[in-house]
């Protein structure tokens, strides 16, 4: 019998790289571990025949259920290729709403959920705050119940670094640093964060947490800074970079936390906070002058425009935790991260012509057309 997990908000950017890497991995550790068995066998088509074999065994050991609502950053084009995949099923549909979510549980034989559902872009908390409030607070805690209430066997909340607040010149978040959340949208994920550790507590659930430096990689949603820059000037437009540029952030490679979240949901202790960060940090301006430079387009495509309120000035995750406690480590240095993603937009025009009309042209001019 396969485990089952609900993917929340798997339509996303890091959600749907997270189901295609769960996938995958799947794949890849029945193929090792067929070539561990056979080993010592000299024939080719019983080799293949394990292999076979195993990689029926090991994705019979895995099925998920992916939950999105598709706003504006859900994008079923993210997951065109695995959606008729036989280990995967997608339901259209909100985490607040909770006849649907106990409706899956029971239905689908749920064993545990990994939450990536949210609102979590910091300048559309500053514009409107509710939906941050419906879908992070009121959602989350939705799924909360549901797991209390099914007893299921591990529940994973994906959260942000950014409930930290700033960080000045020196020094690095650590598990223990106090949440001080500065935007409606930190502040609604930390709130979720409390309520996940109030439900382990309370009711005994097992549920963790994980804390992630600055995402990047395929299927991003352009209003976030590096597709933003790589898509404007591919189109040798206007670079909008925030202030002075110099606001700092830890960056890491969108499957390297892929990874990270699923160590932790294998081996992470219930109850605990586990920080993922890429030991890269790099001001924003050096973001995008390493963009125009991989790009061959020249930095008078750089714009300065009015900083957004209450901007924080740098971030920095320390995660000596999750490396020494559950042997996690990433794998993909910037210099490289940044040309494979480069090269990804370049080579799915269609994608990113699809998920720029709309609704996000209108979020776009009205966030940086002044």
């Amino acid at each position: 019998m396969a485990e089952t997990i609900l993917i929340t908000g798997g339509a996303g950017f890091i959600g749907s790289n997270f189901i295609r890497y769960i996938l995958r991995q799947a794949q890849d550790d029945s193929i090792r571990q067929a070539q561990d068995d056979t080993i010592r066998q000299v024939q080719d088509d019983t080799i293949r025949q394990a292999q076979d074999d195993t990689i029926r065994q090991a994705q019979d050991d895995i099925r998920i259920v992916n939950l999105d609502a598709l706003t504006y950053a859900g994008n079923l084009e993210n997951l065109r290729d695995i959606e008729n995949h036989q280990y995967y099923k997608f339901i259209h549909g909100r985490i607040e709403d909770s006849k649907l979510v106990r409706k899956i549980i029971e239905t689908e034989n749920i064993s545990g959920i990994i939450n990536f559902a949210a609102e979590s872009h910091v300048d559309r908390s500053i514009i409107e705050a509710r939906p941050f409030i419906d879908t992070n607070i009121i959602g989350t805690l939705t799924l909360l119940e549901a797991v209390r209430d099914y007893k299921l066997s591990r529940f994973l909340q994906i959260s942000t670094d950014e409930v930290y607040g700033s960080l000045g010149t020196e020094g690095y978040f650590t598990e223990t640093t106090p949440l001080e959340p500065r935007s409606p949208y930190s502040a609604s994920k930390a709130s979720a964060d409390h309520l996940v550790l109030s439900f382990v507590n309370t009711y005994g659930i097992n549920a963790l947490i994980t804390r992630c430096s600055n995402n990047y990689g395929p299927y991003q949603f352009p209003e976030k800074l590096i597709p933003l820059m790589i898509l404007n000037a591919l189109e040798e437009k206007k670079l909008p970079v925030y202030g002075d540029g110099l606001h700092v952030r830890d960056w890491i490679y969108v499957e390297d936390h892929c990874s990270a979240i699923w160590t932790v949901y294998q081996k992470g202790k219930s109850g605990e906070v586990y920080n993922v960060g890429g030991r890269t940090e790099k001001p924003n301006m050096e973001i995008v002058k390493s963009i125009l430079k991989i790009l061959n387009k020249p930095d008078t495509l750089i714009e300065f425009v009015k900083d957004r309120p209450g901007h924080d000035r740098r971030y920095a995750i320390d995660c000596t935790k999750i490396e020494k406690e559950l042997g996690w480590t990433r794998e993909t240095n910037l210099e490289d991260g940044l040309k494979s993603t480069i090269q990804w937009y370049l080579d799915n025009p269609e994608w990113c012509k699809n998920v720029r009309s709309g609704e996000y042209m209108e979020y776009y001019k009205k966030q940086y057309d002044k």
